[in-house]
């Protein structure tokens, strides 16, 4: 039986190691958001609740569907895709919003121009490779929580705006802030050019 002494500094060790994995973790979520290229997303409601963790608007983007002809490095003979990372290219339109010019499944041939940015995303295996068609991409960005009982209404206004039922009003987004590593991490909500919530740094 190993001496209470030793428990307990077996306990503090395992507490300490614990701790520094949290804090590295939360400073690199805040570093991104601190000092991450600033880029807008187009964005569409999916589901709005999550019961463990109250109200939050699922998100889908403009980006999340890669046509398979702007995929660069497509492996010759293959139907479908293996489970991996996709690197899309976005560049600011004249919008405001930013859209993909060129993707590359693994990582990109070149740095992206000071104009563009790199944003990494996960794609699952079985995605047709067929032409015309598109493939799906997780940027672990699509989940925004917002206060207990305004999900519902934001994602009602993001159908109305995105069916066109109110066109006079521009749509709605969420600026994300991307690392050198091309990691996104959600900064803001917004609606039109009014930011309704706004992640904080820690």
């Amino acid at each position: 039986m190993m001496p209470r002494y030793k428990l307990v500094i077996a306990a503090v060790v395992l507490a300490l190691a614990q701790i520094g994995l949290l804090s590295w973790m939360i400073a690199g979520r805040a570093a991104i958001l601190r000092d991450g290229k600033e880029v807008l997303l187009k964005v569409e409601p999916i589901d709005p609740r999550d019961l463990l963790r109250g109200d939050y608007v699922r998100l889908g983007y403009d980006v999340s569907r890669i046509p398979v002809e702007m995929i660069a490095n497509l492996p010759k003979g293959e139907l479908t895709t293996a489970e991996g990372s996709i690197v899309v290219r976005l560049k600011k339109g004249t919008d405001g919003y930013w859209r993909e010019t060129s993707a590359w499944l693994g990582a990109a041939a070149a740095p992206a121009a000071a104009d563009e940015v790199d944003l990494l995303g996960h794609i699952s295996n079985g995605w047709n490779l067929a032409p015309g068609s598109t493939i799906g991409v997780d940027y672990g960005i699509e989940r925004f929580y917002v206060p207990e009982g305004e999900g519902l209404a934001i994602e009602e206004e993001m159908r109305k705006r995105n069916s066109g039922a109110e066109p006079e009003l521009r749509g709605f987004g969420i600026k994300v802030a991307v690392g050198s590593d091309g990691t996104g991490q959600i900064k803001a909500l917004m609606d039109g050019d009014t930011m309704l919530f706004e992640e904080p740094l820690y």
